[in-house]
C-alpha cells in the first residue's frame, strides 16, 4: 500500500462485488484436486494448520461452496442468460467497449493514481478488471436501446445535482512517499541542491503506483487525499515543492505543477454526462426485471439448490 489515502468509492464497491463473485465461483466449481506426495490417491493438500491440526483444501472448498455457492451459481446463471440473449440479438462486446467501461470506472476516481491504488488494494491488474466486465457491458448494450431520456429529465437532474456537478479547485501534483522524517528531510535537501524530482521518486518513493511515473498523481481535488497531504498540496503555488509532510502512513514530499480554479459547468456542458448517469440509473432498474423475465422464460435447472452440489 502507498501513502495515497482513498475515500470510499461506490463504483469500486460494484467492481469489487464482481471480483468476489469470480473468486468464489472458481473455488466453488473447480475444487482443488492436487494430491500430496505422502498421502497418495485421494489425499488432498492442507491449506493451513492450527496447532498441528490440518485444514485441507476439500474443507476449504466445501466451506466456500456452502457460504457462497448458491449466490455465485445464480450469478453464473444470469451471466449465461445474458450471453445467450446477446447471441440472439447479434450483440457483441469489443475491446473498445471494455476500454470505454474501464474509462468510466477510472473517471469515478480523483486521479489515475487513486484508481491504480484501488486496483492494488484488491490484488488486481487492469486485465483482471477487463475480464470481469464483459457481462455488464453486454447487458448494457442489449438494454440501452430500450431507454429514452427526455430534455425535462436532463434539466431536472441538473437542477437537483448542481452542487455535485460543480468542479472543485484542483491541483496537478506529484509526490515522493517515504517511511521516516529523516528520509524525507534528506530528499528535500537533495531537491534544494538540484536533484531531479522524477528520478528521486523512482528510486526512493514507496508508492508503487506512481513512482515510475515521476510520482504523478494527476489532478486532484480537495478532500480526496489524506488531510495533511491535502492541506499541504493546496497551500502550494504552481512550481513549488513542499518540505516533509507527515501523513497518516509516513512522510510525503509534494510538488505542484498546475492549479485549476473551481467552476460551475452549464447544463449543456454536462448534458452527455447527465444522460450517462440517468442511463445507468435506468439500466440498474431495468436489468433486474429483464433478468427475472428471462429466467422465467428459460429452462433453468439448478442442481445446487436441490442439494446435488454440496
Amino acid at each position: 500500500m502507498n501513502n495515497t489515502q482513498l475515500r470510499s468509492n461506490p463504483t469500486w464497491k460494484w467492481v469489487s462485488a464482481i471480483l468476489l463473485i469470480c473468486l468464489i465461483a472458481y473455488i466453488a466449481f473447480y475444487p482443488p484436486t492436487k494430491q500430496t506426495a505422502k498421502g497418495g490417491a485421494g489425499a488432498v493438500e492442507p491449506v493451513a494448520k492450527v496447532n498441528g491440526v490440518s485444514i485441507n483444501s476439500d474443507q476449504l472448498y466445501q466451506a466456500m461452496l456452502t457460504s457462497g455457492g448458491a449466490q455465485t451459481l445464480d450469478s453464473m446463471i444470469s451471466e449465461e442468460l445474458i450471453n445467450q440473449e446477446g447471441q440472439k440479438a447479434g450483440v457483441t462486446v469489443t475491446d473498445e467497449d471494455i476500454e470505454k467501461e474501464i474509462a468510466n470506472v477510472k473517471g469515478s476516481y480523483g486521479s489515475d493514481a487513486e484508481f491504480e491504488q484501488a486496483l492494488t488494494s484488491y490484488g488486481m491488474t487492469i486485465d483482471d478488471l477487463k475480464k470481469s466486465m464483459k457481462s455488464q457491458v453486454l447487458l448494457k448494450k442489449i438494454l440501452t436501446p430500450q431507454i429514452t431520456i427526455t430534455d425535462d429529465e436532463i434539466k431536472k437532474y441538473y437542477d437537483e445535482n448542481l452542487e455535485t456537478l460543480k468542479v472543485p479547485e484542483q491541483v496537478q501534483a506529484s509526490h515522493i512517499s517515504v517511511a521516516t522524517k529523516e528520509e524525507a528531510d534528506a530528499i528535500v535537501a537533495d531537491l534544494k541542491n538540484g536533484a531531479d524530482f522524477a528520478a528521486l521518486a523512482k528510486s526512493k518513493s514507496l508508492d508503487t503506483a506512481t513512482k515510475d511515473n515521476a510520482g504523478s498523481l494527476g489532478y486532484i481535488a480537495s478532500g480526496n487525499m489524506d488531510e495533511a497531504f491535502d492541506t499541504a498540496a493546496f497551500a502550494l503555488k504552481a512550481g513549488e515543492t513542499s518540505g516533509a509532510v507527515k501523513t497518516s502512513t509516513g512522510y510525503d514530499i509534494i510538488k505542484v505543477t498546475d492549479r485549476k480554479a473551481a467552476s460551475t459547468p452549464t447544463m449543456e456542458e454536462k448534458k452527455e454526462d447527465i444522460k450517462s448517469s440517468i442511463t445507468t440509473q435506468k439500466l440498474a432498474s431495468l436489468s433486474t426485471t429483464w433478468l427475472e423475465d428471462k429466467k422465467s422464460q428459460s429452462t433453468v435447472e439448478n442442481y445446487l439448490s436441490k442439494g446435488a452440489g454440496a
